[in-house]
């Protein structure tokens, strides 16, 4: 009986097979058994003689050895039977005390076997010995050694599979262990069927055995392919993955495994599950089905008191858990929109440009020129703009330019000087000014002069995860970019302006710098203070409002997980569930604005609109779901209602820095009856919707007076000291501009 045999498939590997019989015959130790298993479609099953009939040429490579060498058995295998059949037949015909599996194109390591041999020798009788395994490129690279780390953690005699419940073998290759044969026999334990084999057979093996150990020390040289391992290809085979996790779950639920070591086993098997799902490609057909059922997997053997890991396999395991395939699909496949809108960020590319931004650098800089840029440059809005108008108001003597794109330079009012993005102009004007003011960021491109300054304004209060704080959100991670970038981008700026104490801690947390915090309010949200009766008359005749009637406007946010504008709501039932009197203003997220605006019947689409200031004026009250315009509209003290039929998803996906459900701003609803129902009944406008608004406010309108605006441009424009700015008038003092459904009731 020898010590070892040695098991090795060479489906589709004959150029390499001479190779890995090489690296066998050549070790020191020489007692062994040497078994290539050949394809040989029309022999029987239960073995028959060598291989020199095999259907390709690695029958012929191994009957030649065979000749040569009497410790060479050659034994066939149908290709049908896939490598868990070419291994179980070479197990049928070993012979050996321990058995070693290798793939035909990998290699046995010189001394190897002598090795193998010592150390089983010290570990009398184990089951099982886990050894080390290299995984080299196929051309060029540095090899790894992917198994060292977790069998760094072993005891260095026996131990039973308890003691390092991490060692669950389903990590392992067959090929990074050697089993004893007896034991093996005695549990009846044989390759599953189908693809990711291994995984079944390494959590089989690692579930019976008893006692094992571990060789600190590589035995086998993995060889990547070049096309890469068969286990990337698509189709349907990919769905045996599943088969494997519920076999290897099941048998351990069967030998009632301890909760400490079914956890580490639920873990490593659902982290295959979820790189596959997570890969489409590999399922060309059925990718939705493949979720649902690891879905059922999931929650039938997930362990008692299981808890999901941290970060980004965190969220999808939660994912995976309450079936949320959309959500999930989004993970490799995530909303490209805002990702379009940072690649438009210019730089100067055209040689002759840049040698002109260079040329303009070295100039002085223009101590009366401000530069102003709005959502990349879709026109004159937010803060920016409200910042520029009280600008000519307070410092007439600075020259101001506000930076579009070239499609939105019609719509720029009459007597505002504007440059288009990416122009000789738009370049000139970067490199010359003193200020540069933005709610989003400058091109990549532009340099941070000594002697600027650069006032980041944001656009909203931070309900959904910004900045780095994204990066363990895979869903918004992915199309963020390099958060290297983001933070040299960061690094820009010199002040940074906030709306509430409450924005000032999370932009430290999602954009740390060196920059001045201004809790100063949005300037933006001036309007809302200063706006008369008239005004808001008037905004609701440009916008199309009925006299008399109530306008909800309703502005979902946008979805990283959608790829595209869903409005989430049926709008025309929601009207007549509503109450007769109800119209909707439709305000989509500014990623899908395309310049358009009108509406039928009682819905009025307000998104093209130039000024979501106005459309908030002309509402009567605000459905959203978490959209950082409440933050905003909730100055005006109107009713906020918030539907949240995904919550979960979105927390999920997004990540959020409080759980708005619990802290609203007004009534929650998670269904269309529900959110109908508040407004028939009448409660959205209510006592209990009043106190929600009411500490809402007294929370995110905080700095937000209508003076914000003068305390920026005199601060940042006119250098004036932080105690000369005027303070922030207290919330009890502070009068918003009157509703029209005040009006009309008066």
């Amino acid at each position: 009986m020898p010590r070892f045999s040695i098991i090795v498939p060479s489906h589709g590997v004959a150029g390499r097979l001479s190779q890995a019989l090489d690296s066998v015959l050549g070790q020191s130790f020489g007692d062994l058994q040497l078994i290539p298993v050949c394809d040989a479609p029309d022999a029987p099953a239960d073995g028959g003689p060598p291989c020199s009939s095999a259907a390709d040429n690695s029958g012929e490579v191994a009957t030649g050895y065979a000749e040569r060498d009497s410790r060479v058995t050659p034994v066939h295998s149908p290709p049908s039977a896939g490598l868990s059949g070419a291994r179980n037949a070479g197990m049928r015909a070993a012979t050996g005390t321990y058995l070693l599996f290798l793939d035909g194109d990998d290699l046995l390591l010189p001394g190897a076997l002598a090795a193998l041999d010592a150390r089983l020798a010290e570990t009398a009788g184990v089951d099982v010995l886990y050894a080390e395994h290299e995984r080299a490129p196929w051309w060029e690279g540095e090899p790894t050694n992917p198994a060292a780390p977790l069998l760094a953690k072993a005891p260095k005699g026996p131990f039973a599979p308890a003691d390092l419940p991490a060692l669950t073998g389903v990590p392992l290759p067959a090929w990074s262990a050697v089993y004893r044969r007896g034991f093996l026999a005695e549990h009846e334990l044989a390759f599953p069927e189908g693809l990711f084999t291994d995984l079944g057979w390494g959590g089989l093996t690692t579930i019976a055995a008893e006692r094992i150990a571990v060789l600190r020390r590589v035995v086998v040289r993995h060889r990547l392919r070049r096309q890469g391992s068969r286990l990337n290809l698509p189709g349907p085979g990919q769905h045996t993955l599943l088969d494997q996790v519920d076999l290897v779950l099941t048998r351990a639920a069967e030998r009632a495994l301890p909760a400490e070591r079914t956890g580490p086993l639920f873990e490593q098997l659902f982290a295959v599950v979820l790189k596959t799902a997570s890969r489409p490609e590999r399922l060309p057909s059925g990718h939705r089905s493949f979720f649902r059922r690891a879905g059922r997997l999931y929650r039938r053997h997930r362990p008692s008191g299981y808890r999901a890991p941290g970060g980004s396999l965190g969220v999808q395991h939660r994912l995976l858990a309450t079936g949320a395939y959309t959500a999930f699909r989004a993970l490799r496949g995530a909303n490209q929109v805002a990702a379009r809108s940072a690649e438009r960020l210019p730089r100067p590319r055209m040689l002759r440009t840049r040698l002109r931004y260079a040329r303009d650098l070295r100039r002085p800089l223009d101590p009366h020129l401000a530069v102003y840029c709005a959502y990349w440059g879709r026109g004159y809005a937010c803060n920016p703009a409200a910042i520029h108008a009280k600008a000519r108001e307070l410092a007439p003597h600075i020259r101001s330019v506000f930076l579009v794109e070239a499609g939105q330079a019609q719509a720029m009012p009459k007597d505002v000087e504007y440059a288009v993005i990416g122009s000789r102009r738009y370049w000139e004007v970067l490199a010359r000014a003193t200020y540069l003011i933005n709610n989003a960021n400058f091109a990549e491109g532009v340099v941070k002069r000594p002697g600027s300054v650069h006032l980041q304004t944001q656009h909203g209060t931070p309900l959904k995860t910004m900045g780095v704080d994204q990066s363990t959100y895979p869903v918004v991670a992915a199309r963020s970019g390099s958060f290297t970038r983001l933070l040299g981008r960061v690094d820009r700026w010199d002040f940074n302006l906030s709306s509430n104490r409450h924005s000032t801690q999370m932009w430290e947390r999602a954009f740390p710098g060196s920059y001045e915090h201004l809790e100063y309010g949005y300037p933006r949200n001036d309007v809302y203070y200063t706006a008369t009766a008239e005004d808001v008359a008037r905004i609701r005749r440009e916008l199309g409002v009925p006299e008399g009637r109530t306008a909800v406007l309703y502005a979902p946010t946008h979805r990283d997980h959608h790829t595209g504008f869903e409005p989430g709501l049926d709008l025309e039932a929601f009207c007549e569930a509503a109450g007769e009197d109800v119209v909707v203003l439709l305000r989509a997220h500014y990623f899908y604005d395309r310049g358009r605006s009108g509406g039928s019947g009682r819905i009025i689409d307000v998104t093209g609109h130039r000024s979501t200031e106005d459309v908030c004026l002309a509402a009567d009250a605000l459905v959203t779901d978490y959209s950082s315009i409440m933050f905003d509209y909730a100055n005006l003290d109107r009713p906020i209602v918030v539907y949240a039929d995904d919550w979960d998803v979105y927390r999920e996906t997004r990540g959020v820095y409080f759980d708005l459900p619990a802290e609203p701003p007004g009534p929650v609803a998670r269904t269309p009856g529900e959110l109908a129902g508040i407004f028939r009944d009448g409660s959205y406008a209510g006592p209990e919707a009043r106190a929600l608004r009411a500490a809402f406010r007294e929370r995110f309108c905080e700095f937000d007076d209508g003076r914000a605006a003068e305390r920026v441009v005199r601060r940042v424009l006119l250098g004036e000291p932080p105690e000369a700015v005027p303070p922030v008038i207290p919330l009890a003092e502070r009068i918003p501009a009157p509703a029209a459904a005040t009006l009309v009731r008066s």
